[in-house]
């Protein structure tokens, strides 16, 4: 009776083990604040992936930058501290330059454009993100950014010398200040709103939905009716947590979060343009720049664009597919008279 006694519990002990080895908890970390549209979906896929494997993979979300903001994370994530974020485009840069080439100033003028471009270019980037260890799931819209300020731009003449709040590793963020001879203030996200009520900053650029739900529209009071870069972004997670997986358990992984990030970029557009309107009701007003100006503006990125391509070495052949993309649709960037 002993042996098979002793079998028993060896056998349960493996088993234990086994499936012990085969758990494995994903935690990530992102900026989107608790109870937003972003976390809801987050946690109705990260249910759905529990339900699907039978408990072998769970997730645990760190949302609201409480884990600090993108460069923070991707520290975190090398040493396994996190196993995956939510990232603008642009934070991943230093992993693969190329993510960042959506976000040259003035490339879009459209939303036809930037659906164009990026049917093509998408599955190239997120393939050489995968390459160098980070698993992704398709690319979540963050929309076009504009410029909010405090005191009035009507042509790029005003703008000179108003302090711009840069974000942090923002290279994009830094050429287009100086190209517009703004003076540019670095301060972490957090910061931007206090920046704004204080002084220490007279301009701020982000999406509607970032000038909503990150109170900026309590400070400033004007809009420039002008897209200025198109932002994007990205659920990532590294290559190691992704293949300690099993082939079976990252094929549901895989499906419930491409699907939950084709329900994010798409319910961007709608949430933005909600943004858009609460922002008017708000009492921003929109300035609209003059031909003139548009032509300045225009020059302006034109310079930015050729800095940066050589500076933070962008694939040129890469940027000129997507320019092919533009000017099927008939568009030309943000001159096109289709605006977003």
């Amino acid at each position: 009776m002993r042996p098979t006694v002793l079998s028993a519990v060896s056998a349960a002990l493996l088993c234990a083990a086994a499936s012990s080895l085969e758990a494995a908890q994903l935690k990530i970390a992102t900026l989107a604040p608790d109870g937003s549209y972003w976390m809801t979906e987050a946690r109705r896929a990260a249910d759905e992936v529990s339900e699907r494997t039978d408990g072998r993979v769970t997730f645990r979300f760190y949302p609201g930058g409480t884990m600090g903001e993108d460069a923070a994370v991707l520290r975190k994530m090398r040493i396994n501290q996190l196993q995956g974020g939510v990232f603008l485009a642009g934070s991943l840069a230093g992993v693969v330059p190329d993510v960042q080439i959506y976000n040259l100033p003035l490339l879009f003028g459209s939303y036809e454009e930037v659906d164009a471009a990026r049917a093509k270019i998408d599955p190239q980037l997120a393939a050489a993100l995968a390459a160098a260890g980070y698993r992704t799931f398709g690319f979540i819209e963050g929309g076009f950014a504009y410029i909010y300020s405090t005191k009035k731009i009507s042509t790029l003449s005003d703008a000179k010398g108003l302090k711009a709040w840069l974000p942090e590793n923002d290279p994009i963020g830094q050429v287009l200040a100086e190209e517009a001879s703004l003076a540019p203030v670095p301060l972490g996200l957090a910061d931007v709103l206090t920046g704004l009520q204080t002084g220490l900053i007279d301009v701020v650029t982000g999406p509607p939905v970032a000038a909503v739900a990150l109170q900026w529209f309590t400070k400033v009071k004007y809009v420039i009716e002008f897209p200025v870069v198109y932002t994007v972004g990205c659920m990532a997670i590294s290559e190691r947590s992704w293949s300690e997986l099993s082939a079976g358990d990252q094929k549901v992984v895989a499906e419930v979060l491409e699907r939950m990030t084709l329900n994010l970029d798409r319910r961007a557009r709608e949430d933005n343009e909600g943004a858009r309107r609460a922002l008017a009701q708000q009492g921003v007003v929109t300035v609209s720049p003059s031909p003139e100006t548009e032509r300045q503006w225009q020059d302006l990125a034109r310079r930015a664009s050729a800095r940066l391509v050589a500076d933070l070495g962008l694939d040129a052949e890469l940027l000129s597919r997507i320019e092919a993309e533009i000017a099927a649709v008939g568009g030309g960037g943000s001159a096109s008279a289709d605006r977003p």
